[in-house]
């Protein structure tokens, strides 16, 4: 068999595989739009296969893994998410496919078909959080340039992982508090709607109160204040990378960029809150 005829057989393997996600998601969706669409995308990689079937003359077994993993993926960070990285995943058949138009005419149609799943996915894109990831970005942003900030002056400041905690889950709380309700105005005064007001400010205090969990937790399991602080930035950086990557994929946005510039920000301000706690320390003589 030919190399370009092997790279038919694993895009036929892909084509079965993703069939069988498309079909499991659709049974588990709610009757409505996204489940019709993931209906005629699940129908269309079952044509392919049984196409390619008749190119390559082989039957070709699912990917048992890659069927639980995309399930997955997509029932625990939504569905937007995990059919987008799927279609990251399958970007490679149409550089196959297009390769080998020319000895296999009818798979220009496959083409054709994998472009216009990217469009219908889209327009799948009206899950409820997606329309609050202001919110959420809100949420995580204050909460990563104040908390580190904090967190680090503290450090410097008292040298007592319990007081660093104490203070800065009782700042924390307070400010994701404070966040929620200034979501909650702005979102009033913006669109009306007290429900949607509400929602947005419950995305952002969730947002906040989640970063602050992530950022203390360091202090409550180590006992030398620096190895905190250190893990508590490596932990902020983790949930940047994370968050961005998550944007990166629902929203098609650049992430380098983004995760590079929400970093530097959130590190920077670290640094200087570690002198000014330095100085407070030093100009009122608070010893550990």
């Amino acid at each position: 068999m030919e190399p370009t005829d092997l790279s038919l057989l694993r895009e036929q393997k892909n084509e079965i595989t993703s069939h069988l996600i498309y079909a499991k998601l659709a049974a588990k969706t709610h009757a409505g739009k996204n489940a019709d669409i993931l209906e005629r995308m699940s129908g269309d990689e079952l044509r392919h296969y049984n196409e390619l079937k008749e190119i390559t003359g082989r039957d070709v077994a699912p990917s048992k893994g890659k069927i639980v993993f995309f399930y997955l993926i997509s029932r625990l960070f939504g569905l937007t998410f995990g059919l987008k990285l799927l279609e990251k995943a399958e970007d490679d058949a149409v550089d196959v496919y297009g390769a080998m138009v020319g000895k296999y005419p009818r798979l220009k149609a496959f083409v054709e078909d994998e472009q216009t799943h990217e469009l219908l996915l889209i327009d799948m894109i009206d899950e409820e959080k997606l329309n609050y990831m202001g919110s959420v970005v809100l949420g995580l942003n204050d909460a990563l340039v104040e908390l580190t900030g904090a967190l680090a002056g503290f450090t410097f400041a008292f040298q007592n992982t319990r007081m660093i905690a104490m203070t800065g889950l009782i700042t924390g709380i307070s400010a994701s508090f404070s966040m929620a309700a200034s979501e909650y105005l702005s979102t009033r005064q913006e669109k009306g709607e007290q429900g949607e007001a509400v929602k947005a400010a419950i995305y952002t205090g969730i947002a906040y109160v989640f970063t602050v969990a992530v950022l203390i937790l360091p202090y409550l399991l180590f006992g030398n204040p620096f190895v905190c602080l250190g893990v508590s930035l490596f932990l902020a950086v983790a949930v940047i990378f994370v968050f961005n990557y998550y944007i990166s994929v629902v929203k098609d946005a650049p992430f380098r960029r983004r995760f590079i510039e929400m970093a530097a920000i959130s590190l920077g301000v670290a640094a200087l809150s570690f002198l000014i706690g330095m100085l407070v320390k030093n100009v009122f003589g608070i010893e550990a």
